[in-house]
């Protein structure tokens, strides 16, 4: 992949790259691999049949001491910035650039020499019937949000298609209350689940006003043509949440119906 993306001309990746966590399931084994301070986080069910999480992955962040020996035997630099004195960064030689917050990334070719490698962390589980589902989300995720929390936010989703989006509508949230004057940092996440889920028979008025996003194309129609396979991968990348409370939103147009129908 990093090869690839090097050849490519289109893509300006000298001083930009991704993290990359991927999780390969057949049957019951799953095989994750994992690039950079993306995470895998596994949702099982302990002793007494509580929703807990495990961490799949490691966070490969400059200053984990296998990492920075690495970096610095390629003369490559880990320093934090006095304004962030927690967030380690590699740095080149010479250079106080390009400031990477991660260990291993596809791109940044700047840092290639120094240190920086796209070389990811494999390794594996073995899944039971005890484990419900693995997310895999970027930092902007783990940022704001804890292990447990973001597996009870995805284990309360109504439907497990909108899992992720409710996720990220979190995270923005966290993001906005915890650090209002910060650039709210990418969001993405991938909800699998490992077990087929009951179709819904029914939906309520409620369930659609509480809907994390303004899915105002979603209809009785669609809801029933998604139970079937409401079970797969759910992906949101960069989602952008509009929190304001518009006169002429889904929630505000379903109460408008339903007082007109109380006046009829």
């Amino acid at each position: 992949m990093d090869e690839e993306l090097e050849a490519d001309a289109s893509i300006d990746s000298y001083c930009s790259g991704t993290t990359s966590v991927t999780v390969l399931k057949k049957g019951e084994h799953l095989v994750i691999a994992n690039l950079g301070d993306s995470r895998a986080v596994l949702c099982r069910r302990d002793e007494n049949n509580q929703l807990v999480s495990e961490q799949l992955t490691v966070d490969l962040k400059p200053n984990l001491p296998g990492e920075a020996q690495r970096i610095r035997s390629c003369q490559g630099r880990v320093l934090a910035m006095d304004e962030e004195p927690k967030v380690y960064r590699v740095w080149m030689p010479d250079q106080d650039c390009p400031g990477l917050a991660m260990a291993r990334a596809f791109g940044d070719f700047c840092l290639k020499d120094f240190g920086l490698i796209s070389t990811p962390e494999v390794t594996y589980r073995k899944l039971t019937e005890n484990d419900e589902f693995v997310v895999l989300a970027t930092d902007g995720i783990w940022d704001v949000l804890s292990n447990n929390e973001v597996v009870k936010i995805v284990a309360s989703a109504r439907k497990r298609s909108m899992a992720a989006k409710l996720l990220i509508e979190k995270a923005v949230r966290a993001w906005r209350y915890k650090f209002p004057c910060a650039k709210i940092d990418d969001c993405a996440v991938i909800c699998l689940f490992f077990k087929r889920q009951r179709p819904l028979l029914t939906k309520s008025i409620s369930e659609v006003s509480h809907l994390s996003l303004n899915y105002t194309e979603l209809s009785s129609h669609s809801y029933a043509g998604s139970a079937k396979s409401d079970d797969g991968l759910d992906t949101v990348l960069n989602c952008d949440v509009n929190e304001s409370d518009k006169p002429d939103s889904a929630a505000n147009r379903i109460k408008k119906r339903k007082s007109a129908r109380k006046t009829e």
